[in-house]
Order: structure tokens, then sequence, then C-alpha cells
């Protein structure tokens, strides 16, 4: 799922900008997304772009990748293989954590967005996105 063995915080500057405009395709091509951000596995983030600004969103990459690597370990647990999305429903909203599993520079898309989401939509833009960022990754 999620590779948290080859973590590392500083990617080279042109794959931000790819994956910063990746990224901001999906904030400005899915109504009711809010937020989006771009994270280490290790919890430090990348670059973000927002409609709505979150406060603390260091706070937020942090916590993301805590998420996953207890989500890691529940996966292996139950025997379940290649999960790259979680998706967590509130009352007044969603919130859609994406591997990106690249090799060289693993990150996780952090997605903030209005409950009416369509979420088809949502979780087509965020898997393009990561696809076009491990594309990306493959150049460095």
């Amino acid at each position: 799922m999620f590779n948290h063995a080859n973590n590392q915080r500083k990617a080279p500057g042109p794959l931000i900008m790819v994956a910063k405009n990746e990224i901001q395709n999906i904030l400005m091509s899915v109504d009711g997304v809010s937020f989006v951000m771009l994270c280490s596995t290790d919890g430090f983030e990348l670059v973000n772009v927002h409609k709505k600004d979150i406060p603390n969103s260091g706070k937020i990459a942090a916590v993301s990748s805590s998420i996953l690597a207890m989500v890691t370990a529940f996966i292996s647990e139950i025997q379940l293989i290649g999960c790259q999305t979680i998706t967590l429903d509130a009352e007044n909203g969603k919130a859609i954590l994406t591997a990106v599993p690249s090799k060289n520079y693993p990150m996780v898309i952090v997605t903030i967005s209005a409950k009416d989401v369509l979420l088809g939509q949502l979780l087509h833009a965020v898997k393009k996105a990561s696809e076009a960022i491990v594309r990306a990754d493959a150049q460095y």
C-alpha cells in the first residue's frame, strides 16, 4: 500500500511543480473539493492548493502519515493487497487519503471535500493525478 521504506522528504523541485499542477487540476475540476495537499510518507507537507484555507496543514500531513501507517498494519493483518485509498466520510464532508506509490519519492495526496461531492469523480481525478506524479517521478 504505502511504502515507508524509502521515505524521502525532499523531492526535486520539477517533480513538485508537476505534482502541484496535478493537485490543482483536482481542485479545479471536481466540484466540492476545497483543499488538496501533497505530503511525504513521513508526514511532511510538500505543497497544497485550496479554495478554503485549512489551518495547521503541517499537522494534517503528520496525522495523515500516521493514519496510513496504522491502515497499512491493518490491511496486512486482514490479508488485503493493493489498497491505495482511504475514504473518510464525516457529517460535514469527506477526506480522501491516496498513496502516490512513486519509486523514488513516495507521497500521499490528502483531499478534503464537501459531503455531497461526486465521490466517483473525485476518486477518478485523484487516481489520475497519482498516476501522473508516478510517471513524472520515473524521470528523476
